[in-house]
């Protein structure tokens, strides 16, 4: 098997970097991404509530499964579409497909913003399309940034400027954790058509907004970037290029290890997109919310939000937790891993990061998923940067855009059945109302007439009661409180068992992949690996 090669592309002209520092241009490029990543997460971080949630009053109250098949599509588009777009961002020049994908995200943006309760177009049929316009312009936006950032980047500093990457994405991660607490509970004191109550739709409507002018920023830091050459063909037709982009991830090594980062991503994900409904389902924590009524009023509302159960701590602010340790941690990390094999690391990582999200889904307790968190952002500390920095280290001179494009095919195979899975999963077996409802039909007296036969499709439609109203009917049938209902709930199901049971044995097999994986790279002599 011939081995893929590791040499770097020489230094374009106007791109020379000093052997301590790092150039202008790789702060500029940065900046671009931490706006990117602070409107990308002041949108995702809030997503699952939006779509979902049962007991938001201003979201879309859609399925779990309809959740599961947004999220399937987002990642398809998103994560799949950068093995063609990286080739065409080595083709056609970074900066301009950069300004192509800005644009398109931008209006992304706006369409989630607007497509809601209009005549023609479903609420979920109008979140779809934005979401899938805002995916394919994030498609074209990763390959194009990762890939001119890739060419300032010298070899001895790889892992180290890779790890300053990571910290960046982090930074716009931790402050879009923060963001959609303001403008979901602040809207009323905007001015003109901008004022809406709380969490009604026009503060989702403001917050979608927030999106649209971050983006807008990076169009303007766009003309600070000077444009390298990519050292690929500018002759080749856009069909050449989508022929050679297929051919060349058809290599069996660089297969093996897209299916076994396929299933690692899996799991990974669910910490974003599924923990946010699990934790505004199940997590308590009030302690938390208590021992924060020392800050100033102001503050205080907006960190803690009322709920049934009473005063908590927003998913999204504690999932913040996340961010913050890797902006703590990573570059550190990145320094102590830096003489590790990119292998080696990247399946510490698996192992930590499996454990975080085991010991963050196994409790109710906020303190304890503050620790899963700790151990899964180790875990992404190790794996994250590395998986950019394998593909940038092997990937063929004037090939980086396209190599760093397939870097997302774990993340879009991941994602996509991990969504769907997730779906079913949570449906069927973690959503507190769905358990409501379930136990309304098994435990009670008013569910023992009504004949249902097991499939949870049915409950609504048998009990004659909707999903926004299970845990309200739930409590006036059998007495409890708010906080009592859902403990009941959770001694009597235990959706932590169902629901990230599976998800860490994945985990643990793409982990123990990876180190048959690595120990076939050694006879290789690969030693990029």
């Amino acid at each position: 098997m011939t081995p893929l090669t590791s040499e770097t592309t020489p230094a374009p002209p106007g791109a020379r970097r000093s052997p301590t520092t790092f150039g202008r241009a790789f702060w500029v490029l940065n900046s671009i991404e931490m706006w990117e990543r602070l409107a990308f997460y002041n949108l995702r971080v809030m997503a699952p509530i939006y779509i979902m949630q049962a007991d938001n009053p201003g979201g879309l109250h859609l399925t779990a499964a309809d959740k599961g098949t947004i999220y399937a599509w987002w990642a398809a588009f998103q994560s799949l579409l950068p093995i063609v777009t990286g080739g065409y961002a080595d083709r056609f020049g970074y900066k301009r497909t950069l300004g192509f994908a800005l644009t398109l995200m931008l209006l992304g943006y706006l369409m989630i913003a607007f497509l809601r309760d209009v005549g023609f177009v479903s609420n979920y049929l109008g979140f779809f399309l934005g979401i899938m316009v805002l995916a394919t312009g994030t498609a074209f936006f990763k390959p194009s940034l990762q890939g001119s950032l890739a060419h300032h980047l010298p070899r001895e500093k790889s892992s180290v400027g890779w790890s300053i990457f990571y910290w960046i994405v982090n930074v716009g991660a931790f402050i879009g954790h923060y963001l959609p607490t303001i403008m979901l509970g602040l809207s009323v004191l905007l001015p003109g058509w901008l004022h809406a109550a709380a969490h009604s739709p026009g503060a989702w409507r403001n917050l979608f907004l927030a999106s649209a002018v971050f983006t807008s920023f990076n169009l303007c830091l766009l003309f600070f970037v000077a444009d390298v050459p990519s050292g690929a063909s500018k002759t080749e037709t856009i069909l050449q290029v989508l022929r050679r982009t297929l051919r060349d991830v058809m290599e069996p090594r660089l297969l093996a290890w897209l299916a076994i980062m396929s299933c690692f991503w899996l799991m990974m994900y669910q910490l974003w997109d599924l923990q946010p409904n699990f934790i505004a389902d199940w997590v308590d924590s009030g302690s938390l919310a208590t021992g924060l009524n020392w800050l100033p009023a102001g503050l205080y509302a907006a960190l803690v939000e009322d709920t049934p159960r009473g005063p908590m701590i927003p998913q999204q602010i504690l999932l913040s937790a996340n961010a913050l340790f890797i902006i703590l941690g990573v570059v550190g990390v990145g320094w102590l891993t830096r003489r590790l094999r990119t292998l080696t690391a990247m399946l510490i990582g698996m192992g930590m990061a499996t454990l975080g999200i085991l010991v963050a889904g196994w409790t109710m307790n906020a303190w304890i998923l503050v620790l899963g968190i700790f151990f899964f952002s180790l875990g992404e500390m190790a794996t994250g940067p590395k998986k950019i920095e394998y593909l940038s280290l092997i990937a063929p001179p004037g090939k980086k855009g396209l190599y760093l494009g397939y870097a997302n095919i774990p993340v879009g195979i991941g994602v996509y059945v991990g969504s769907k899975l997730a779906g079913h999963v949570y449906g069927h077996y973690g959503e507190k109302a769905m358990l409501a409802l379930r136990y309304l039909a098994e435990k009670t007296p008013f569910g023992a007439d009504k004949g249902w036969h097991g499939d949870m499709s049915q409950l609504e439609t048998t009990l004659g009661i909707a999903r926004t109203e299970a845990m309200h009917q739930l409590q006036q049938i059998t007495g409890l409180d708010p906080v009592a209902a859902t403990r009941m709930l959770w001694e009597t199901y235990h959706p932590q068992v169902s629901v990230w049971v599976p998800f860490a044995l994945i985990g643990v097999a793409a982990a123990m992949a990876l180190w048959f994986f690595g120990r076939a790279a050694r006879k290789w002599k690969d030693m990029d690996a």
